[in-house]
C-alpha cells in the first residue's frame, strides 16, 4: 500500500451556500455543454455525434448492411456515452424518423414509432445504418479535419465536433433544455440554407435580409404552412428569437347534393396526430365547435383527417378559423437559436452568424484536410524518390542487400537514401523490381507533384479556398436541394387575417328571446315569443324587457348610471328557470337600475339623454364594452339618470319635457360624440326629460295613443333651436307625455 497524501484525512469548513453553489454551476455547464446544447458547427449535441461516430467505427454506410441498433446503442454507452440505453436509443429514434427529423441521419429498418406518438419497437428487434447526408457530416474525419479528445474511460478517442460538410443546425434544427437557457431551432431546406450560404461566400457583408431572399424560413418534416409577417421573420431570424405562427394544411373536398367536407393533409410540426385527433373530439362532445359535425382520421401512409360541417350552409373558412383558434391546427414554434459556438460558449445567433459559424468552420476543416494530404503526398514522393533512384542501379542494390552484412546502412551511404527510403526498398517485392514498374512510379510521382502544388497554392490563396468550399457546398445544394428529400414542404404565406369568429363560431345560431325583469333576473327561451307570452317570474316581479334575439349576437345593455355593459346571448342561463341575477353577469351597483336592453346596430346613430335633458348623437359601435365593469357613456351629474336611447333615424328632433312642454329642433345643432354630458336639448324650470325621437320634418312627428297612430304635419309653431322651452303640445297628445 502507498503512503497517504498529506492532507489525508483533513476536513475544511465551507459555507453551505457557496458548497452548493459551486457545485450547481458545475452540473449547470455539464447540462448546458454536454448535453442540451448543439454545437453550431455540426449542429449535433453530444449523444447524436457520438452515435453517428459509433456508427461509422461500425462500417454501417448507406451501402453496408444494416445491423442491430442493440449494437450501435451498446457501442455508444460502452465506448462514448456513459448514459442510459433507452436515452441513447431514443436519440437514434429520433434521427432515424422522417417526421422528426427533416432529413434523417440515420435509415432505419423495422418500427421506428409514427406520427400519432407511438413508440418504436424494442432496439433488439430494430436495425439501423448512416444515411448519405450522414456520411457528408463524417466526411474527412479520418483526415485530421478535427480535433479529437479521449473518452470518458481514456480508453479511445472521439471527434470534439464532426466536420459538418453538410448544414445540419439549420437543415434539422434542435431542441433542447438546459439549466437557465433553452434553445429552440426550426429544420429548414437544405437548398435554402447552402443558397443563402453561397451568397454570403460572395458577399460577406450581406444582411439577413439578403440571406432571407434565399432562405425563405422554416421548412418542416410534416410541411404545414407558415403564416407570419415578413417583418416578423426578419426580426426573429434577425435576432436569434422569436415565435413563429404555423398552420396544418387543408383543402374543401366537394360532395353529393351540395354536401362538402374539409380535408386536413398536413399538421403543424411537433403535433401528434392522435391527440390532434382526440382534443377535436373532445370539444366536439363539450359544444365548443357547434360549426363542426363530426371529425373522422382517414390516414394511411400520409395524413388524412376529415372534418365535416355541422350543415352545408357553414363557411369553410369561418369553420378553419374556429378550429385554428381551439385547436393544435395552428400552433406557435418558438424560436430561440442558442447554440456553443466554437469556442464552446453558448450564445444566441441570428440567421448570418450561424452561417458564417458553418462557413468558418468549413474553412479550417478545409485547411486540416489540405495540410493532411500534403503532408501524405510528402511521405510518398519522399518514398518514390526512394525508387526512383534504385531502378537507375538495380544490381548494386541487389547485391547490397544480398551480400553486406548491414544493408540499410550501406544503400543509406552509397545512394544517399533517407532512413524511410531505405526502409522501403528493404520491404520492396521482387514482382515490383520489373522495367513496367518504373514507369508507373515515374507518372505517380508527377501527378502527386502535380497535386502537391496545387495544394500549396490552395493554401497561400484564401479565395481559392473559398471558390472550393464553394464547390463543395454547391455539391450539398445540388444533391439534397432538389428531388423528393430536397423540395420545400412547408408553405410561407402572409400573415393569415384575423376573422372574427367569437360568436359564430363557438355559438350554434338560433332563434332566441332573451327576458329582463323589474327586479333583475335575465333568462333566455328558444324561438321569439311575442309580448303577449304566458311567463311567469317570482313573487311581486314582473316583465321589463322582453328582447328577441340570435344567440350569437352582443346584447347591449343600459344601466341608468350612463355605462353601457355587453352580454353575449349565448352566456344568458337558458330554461324556465328564474334565470340569473344581471348583478352576477355586469358590476350593476344595487342603487343603478337598467334602462333598456337591446341588440345595438354599429351602423346606425342613436340619440342618448339623461334625465335633466342633456344629450347628444351617439355611433352604434360605440354601444359595447369588453369590461365587466362596462363602458361609461353619460357624464351624469348628482341625481341625474340615463333616460333615453333611440335610433336617430331623420333631420329634426322632438323633445317633451316631464312640465308638458314640445320642442322640435334641428338635429344638426346636437353633437355627435363617443362619450361625454351632452348638451341641454330643452330647458326646463321644473322637472326633466320625458321623451324624445328623432323624426324627418317632411313625414310629420307622430305619436300612439292605444293601437291608434296620429301624425301632426303642421309643427312651426313648435319649431325653435335647442334648449329652447317648448310650448304645450297639439291636442290629442298622449297623457302619458311618450311617443309611444
Amino acid at each position: 500500500m502507498g503512503a497517504m497524501p498529506d492532507d489525508f484525512g483533513q476536513v475544511e469548513d465551507l459555507a453551505l451556500g457557496s458548497a452548493l453553489s459551486e457545485r450547481y454551476l458545475a452540473y449547470a455547464l455539464s447540462t448546458i455543454m454536454s448535453r442540451s446544447l448543439p454545437d453550431v458547427r455540426d449542429g449535433l449535441k453530444p449523444v447524436h455525434r457520438r452515435l453517428i461516430y459509433a456508427m461509422h467505427q461500425l462500417k454501417l454506410d448507406p451501402r453496408s448492411g444494416f445491423k442491430k441498433c442493440a449494437r450501435v446503442v451498446g457501442d455508444v454507452i460502452g465506448k462514448f456515452h456513459p448514459h442510459g440505453d433507452s436515452a441513447v436509443y431514443e436519440a437514434l429514434v429520433r434521427l432515424a424518423q422522417d417526421f422528426a427529423a427533416r432529413y434523417p441521419l440515420i435509415e432505419g429498418q423495422g418500427n421506428f414509432g409514427n406520427i400519432d406518438g407511438d413508440n418504436a419497437a424494442a432496439m433488439r428487434y430494430t436495425e439501423s445504418r448512416l444515411t448519405e447526408i450522414a456520411e457528408y457530416l463524417l466526411r474527412g474525419i479520418d483526415e485530421n479535419a478535427v480535433d479529437f479528445r479521449p473518452t470518458y474511460d481514456g480508453e479511445e478517442q472521439e471527434p470534439v465536433v464532426l466536420p459538418g460538410a453538410f448544414p445540419n443546425l439549420l437543415a434539422n434544427g434542435a431542441s433542447g433544455i438546459a439549466v437557465g437557457m433553452a434553445t429552440s431551432i426550426p429544420p429548414h431546406n437544405a437548398g435554402e440554407v447552402c443558397a443563402a450560404a453561397l451568397h454570403l461566400i460572395e458577399k460577406p457583408e450581406a444582411s439577413t435580409a439578403d440571406l432571407l431572399n434565399y432562405l425563405k424560413g422554416p421548412d418542416f418534416p410534416t410541411g404545414g404552412e407558415l403564416v407570419e409577417d415578413e417583418a416578423v421573420i426578419l426580426n426573429a431570424y434577425e435576432t436569434g428569437r422569436g415565435s413563429l405562427r404555423t398552420r396544418a394544411k387543408w383543402h374543401k373536398e366537394d360532395g353529393k347534393h351540395g354536401t362538402w367536407v374539409i380535408v386536413v393533409t398536413e399538421i403543424p410540426y411537433q403535433v401528434q396526430k392522435s391527440r390532434l385527433v382526440e382534443q377535436i373530439a373532445l370539444l366536439l362532445t363539450d359544444k365548443k365547435l357547434p360549426l363542426l359535425g363530426d371529425i373522422r382520421d382517414e390516414s394511411a401512409e400520409n395524413i388524412r383527417l376529415v372534418l365535416e360541417p355541422k350543415n352545408r350552409t357553414v363557411d369553410a373558412d369561418m369553420l378553419m378559423a374556429a378550429l385554428f383558434r381551439a385547436t393544435q391546427l395552428e400552433s406557435r414554434f418558438s424560436l430561440n437559436m442558442n447554440v456553443l459556438d466554437s469556442g464552446r460558449t453558448p450564445r444566441v445567433m441570428g440567421l448570418k452568424a450561424l452561417l458564417r459559424a458553418w462557413l468558418d468552420h468549413r474553412h479550417e476543416v478545409l485547411v486540416r484536410r489540405t495540410n493532411h494530404r500534403l503532408e501524405a503526398i510528402g511521405r510518398r514522393l519522399e518514398i518514390l524518390d526512394g525508387y526512383i533512384k534504385v531502378f537507375l542501379n538495380l544490381d548494386e542494390v541487389i547485391r547490397i542487400i544480398r551480400f553486406e552484412d548491414k544493408p540499410k546502412e550501406q544503400l543509406i551511404a552509397t545512394f544517399e537514401l533517407t532512413e524511410v527510403q531505405a526502409e522501403a526498398i528493404l520491404n520492396m517485392r521482387l514482382r515490383a523490381l520489373r522495367k513496367l514498374e518504373e514507369m508507373e512510379i515515374r507518372n505517380e510521382h508527377k501527378k502527386l507533384a502535380a497535386e502537391q502544388k496545387g495544394l500549396q497554392a490552395l493554401l497561400k490563396d484564401e479565395s481559392k479556398r473559398w471558390a472550393k468550399i464553394g464547390a463543395e457546398i454547391a455539391e450539398v445544394k445540388e444533391k439534397f436541394g432538389s428531388g423528393a428529400l430536397g423540395a420545400r414542404r412547408t408553405k410561407i404565406s402572409e400573415a393569415a387575417p384575423v376573422v372574427e369568429i367569437v360568436a359564430e363560431a363557438l355559438v350554434e345560431r338560433e332563434p332566441i328571446t332573451v327576458i329582463l325583469s323589474e327586479k333583475g333576473w335575465i333568462r333566455a327561451q328558444k324561438g321569439h315569443l311575442s309580448d303577449g307570452a304566458d311567463l311567469k317570474f317570482k313573487e311581486g316581479d314582473r316583465l321589463h324587457t322582453l328582447l328577441p334575439c340570435q344567440s350569437t349576437d352582443k346584447i347591449a345593455l343600459l344601466g341608468t348610471n350612463g355605462r353601457v355593459y355587453s352580454i353575449k346571448a349565448a352566456d344568458v342561463p337558458r330554461g324556465r328557470g328564474d334565470g340569473q341575477a344581471i348583478r352576477l353577469i355586469v358590476e350593476l351597483a344595487n342603487e343603478d337600475g337598467v334602462l333598456t336592453l337591446f341588440v345595438p346596430d354599429p351602423a346606425q346613430k342613436y340619440l342618448v339623454a339623461s334625465s335633466s335633458g342633456r344629450g347628444f348623437v351617439l355611433a352604434g359601435s360605440e354601444l359595447v364594452s369588453e369590461r365587466r365593469a362596462g363602458k361609461i357613456i353619460l357624464t351624469l351629474k348628482p341625481d341625474e339618470e340615463w333616460a333615453l336611447c333611440v335610433p336617430a333615424n331623420g333631420d329634426h328632433v322632438a323633445v317633451v319635457g316631464q312640465n308638458r312642454k314640445l320642442l322640435v329642433f334641428p338635429l344638426e345643432q346636437l353633437p355627435e360624440m363617443p362619450r361625454g354630458a351632452g348638451v341641454q336639448l330643452q330647458k326646463y324650470k321644473d322637472g326633466g326629460l320625458s321623451d324624445a325621437k328623432v323624426f324627418t320634418l317632411a313625414d310629420g312627428l307622430s305619436w300612439t295613443i292605444g293601437e291608434r297612430v296620429r301624425i301632426e304635419q303642421k309643427l312651426t309653431e313648435w319649431l325653435g333651436a335647442r334648449a329652447a322651452a317648448g310650448r304645450l303640445p297639439p291636442s290629442g297628445f298622449p297623457k302619458s307625455n311618450k311617443f309611444g
